[in-house]
């Protein structure tokens, strides 16, 4: 059932989630499309480069459905994106004006417990339920589907959302004079590249002081089994 479930929602995302959400966000920055772009373009973005490296030339992930490229479903960049857009979108509905660096602050420690909390919960239904396929140390180990998630989930997302989070605050302030679609683009770039790098680092990090390992390699339960022998 819940396997069921998830396979309608990842067609659903893409063909309603996808417009409602920069609809939304369009009505909430006051119909400027250049921000309305940046709060939906970005994760999308995100969700195609990271988990698509990490599927099919990595292979530390696998989507197991029946629509996919290799590890890796075509369409997983709006699923993440059109949810992460408006799980995001309430904690904007108060932001203040302006950049300064509490407001900045503020809104990236908002989206990254809210994207943290619900990509963790997400994942590990997900992986129970056999849709994604995650090979790190706890899955080598043999653990649970909630181990497996909060390895990553919490610690990934989390810094991804405070990323999102605060840079879109900031991006609102900096193009408020009425900035053009090159200035927009170059935001964008920033952001996404900001966006990647930090939770792929903080992860990395993570993983070498946990386990001991490279996180951009996939575990082994060969490798497991080996340590475990007399």
């Amino acid at each position: 059932m819940t396997r069921r479930l998830l396979n309608f929602y990842q067609y659903l995302s893409p063909a309603l989630l996808t417009p409602l959400g920069y609809w939304l966000w369009l009505r909430h920055y006051a119909g400027d499309h250049r921000m309305a772009a940046l709060a939906l373009g970005v994760p999308v973005a995100f969700a195609y480069i990271v988990p698509g490296i990490g599927t099919n030339v990595l292979r530390v992930w696998e989507f197991d459905v029946r629509l996919r490229l290799g590890r890796f479903r075509p369409h997983h960049g709006f699923v993440f994106g059109s949810m992460t857009a408006l799980l995001t979108l309430p904690g904007f509905a108060f932001e203040p004006a302006g950049r300064g660096v509490g407001g900045v602050l503020a809104s990236g420690f908002v989206t990254a417990s809210v994207l943290g909390f619900w990509n963790w919960l997400y994942d590990i239904v997900a992986i129970h339920a056999g849709v994604l396929k995650v090979y790190n140390q706890p899955w080598a180990e043999g653990k649970p589907a909630s181990a497996i998630a909060t390895d990553y989930a919490p610690l990934f997302f989390g810094v991804f959302g405070f990323v999102y989070g605060a840079g879109l605050h900031w991006a609102r302030g900096a193009l408020a004079a009425g900035g053009s679609w090159g200035q927009t683009l170059a935001v964008f770039g920033g952001l996404l590249g900001l966006a990647i790098a930090a939770p792929v680092g903080a992860y990395l990090l993570w993983a070498k002081w946990m386990h001991g390992r490279n996180g951009l390699l996939p575990a082994r339960r060969e490798d497991v089994k080996q340590e475990e022998a007399p």
